[in-house]
């Protein structure tokens, strides 16, 4: 009798544990859609971390420091113990609201202070994206850049020869990707920042010079109190900004 009594309990604990396992089992192979985030400090975030930026959706996720996926949240970078909000998830979840089947995986590769010509290819921090994007393409498909990065190139010379040097270094990460046509997202610096000015002057330029580019402004953003990150609220509208960069790109 107390055999009998306990088989369905068996049986009811058994379809607990495979429930559980597969809500917290990985993505399958192939189910993604990549996300490659690279950059400087507005890029890996700096934004102070909420609660909001805490809650996980069961569809975003994110590549590890140590190539692990795990569920999305702020901060997504691991750059410096100061990583905060930045645009990576507010741009996930936007995606995630104009296609809810595809699961979304970001690939973190931001460091802040950098400069464009410290991202060229054969160079530690391209070579570190590369690799971590072809790992994380053995779980979907790289379907975008985003690119946040200029505060180390605001000096005239550097703007002026600017355009230049991104179409050459995103030419070749594109060849290194294998896709020619990956569309890449290109974020304003902070208009409060009197030094931006020059460089967000010049970024339309940038985009014409790269194709299948879009831009996401800064119109209206503020900072954290600094003149040079944005505060969390600003970074989840550019966030917002490069979602529609993308799926305006992505219609071409």
């Amino acid at each position: 009798m107390l055999a009998i009594m306990r088989k369905p309990i068996y049986h009811s604990l058994f379809a607990f544990l495979l429930t559980a396992s597969c809500l917290m089992a990985d993505p399958l192979p192939g189910q993604m859609k990549l996300f490659l985030l690279i950059g400087q400090s507005n890029m890996a975030g700096r934004g102070k971390v909420e609660p909001q930026d805490q809650v996980v959706n069961p569809k975003v996720f994110m590549l590890s420091k140590d190539l692990k996926w795990e569920p999305a949240k702020d901060p997504l970078h691991f750059d410096k113990p100061v990583a905060g909000v930045g645009p990576g998830s507010e741009f996930a979840r936007e995606i995630l609201k104009q296609d809810p089947k595809s699961p979304i995986g970001l690939i973190p590769c931001a460091v802040g202070g950098t400069s464009l010509d410290q991202w060229k290819a054969g160079g530690p921090l391209y070579n570190a994206a590369v690799l971590r994007a072809k790992e994380a393409m053995k779980q979907g498909k790289l379907a975008g850049i985003l690119w946040h990065q200029g505060e180390s190139d605001s000096a005239p010379d550097k703007v002026a020869t600017y355009a230049d040097r991104f179409s050459t270094m995103i030419t070749q990460l594109r060849r290194d990707l294998g896709d020619d046509k990956l569309p890449v997202m290109v974020g304003e610096l902070g208009r409060f920042r009197e030094a931006s000015k020059a460089f967000n002057d010049n970024l339309p330029t940038v985009v014409a010079k790269v194709p299948l580019c879009g831009l996401a402004t800064s119109e209206g953003l503020t900072d954290k109190g600094d003149k040079l990150h944005f505060d969390a609220a600003s970074a989840r509208k550019l966030g917002e900004r490069y979602a529609a960069a993308f799926l305006k790109l992505a219609k071409q």
